[in-house]
């Protein structure tokens, strides 16, 4: 990673900062033959970035974690999760990296996240990359859900890398950019709750009220007000799928917000 001498973005790094026993620091892999395929202009817009500062050399690299403004500090997130009726105690971002959070023009906070960025400490085996097909795919399918009024996280461009990754066959390679109101995880919880961290798990309720539900901090029991609302949305979130007629395919508890 190098540190990009224009500066496209300012990231703040709040859950790198508060959270270190979530966060491991990492850098994306190095991919200087980086092209940008697909730009989402109006989401650029929304964010208060410049879209053909995005397409420039320093934009491309920050599309791929490898030209980073000084206040970024990448991580990779570590969660548990209950995969296909199994728990495992950790996780983690094993293609993933956090880059940090942008406040957009009108005040919210919003995470810019990388998938298919390389190897984490959590890969697990992988190789962390991505091929380009899945990546465009994500890209169509979240803007049609945000399209359709579905809540979703929005990818913000696809880029090619210039390095294949082996699947079935040899594919191009590629990252995506993808963006969200935060990557705490229901998975989140789970990790901290096994480490017996209960100050831990304090912290992260109060984090989520702070950026989720602000109106429920004051509540009588905040962390039930909390478990309550996120049932509420989640419930919520699947209707407006079947409404649409899609279907996902793997509810773990790693892969819910």
């Amino acid at each position: 990673m190098t540190v990009a001498s224009e500066t496209v973005v300012e990231f703040s790094s709040r859950f790198a900062r508060a959270f270190p026993e979530l966060a491991v620091p990492w850098h994306a892999a190095e991919f200087p033959d980086a092209r940008l395929l697909v730009l989402n202009e109006p989401l650029a817009v929304e964010l208060g970035l410049d879209p053909t500062a995005l397409r420039a050399g320093n934009g491309v690299g920050l599309l791929t974690g490898n030209r980073l403004p000084a206040s970024a500090m990448p991580v990779a997130q570590a969660y548990a999760g209950h995969q296909f009726g199994g728990y495992s105690p950790v996780l983690g971002d094993g293609r993933a990296l956090l880059l940090g959070e942008i406040a957009t023009p009108d005040g919210r906070l919003r995470d810019l996240h990388l998938k298919g960025s390389g190897r984490t400490p959590f890969a697990r085996g992988g190789d962390g990359l991505a091929a380009i097909g899945p990546m465009l795919r994500e890209f169509l399918i979240s803007e049609a859900m945000h399209a359709l009024g579905v809540p979703t996280t929005r990818a913000l461009a696809v880029t090619t890398t210039g390095v294949p990754v082996q699947r079935e066959t040899v594919l191009p390679g590629a990252v995506l950019a993808r963006v969200a109101a935060s990557h705490l995880r229901v998975g989140t919880f789970q990790y901290a709750a096994a480490a017996g961290d209960d100050d831990l798990v304090r912290r992260l309720v109060a984090a989520a009220l702070e950026r989720h539900y602000p109106h429920l901090a004051d509540a009588d029991n905040p962390s039930l007000s909390l478990l309550e609302a996120v049932v509420h949305a989640q419930a919520s979130l699947i209707a407006r799928w079947v409404l649409v007629g899609f279907v996902h395919g793997v509810m773990n508890t790693d892969n819910m917000t």
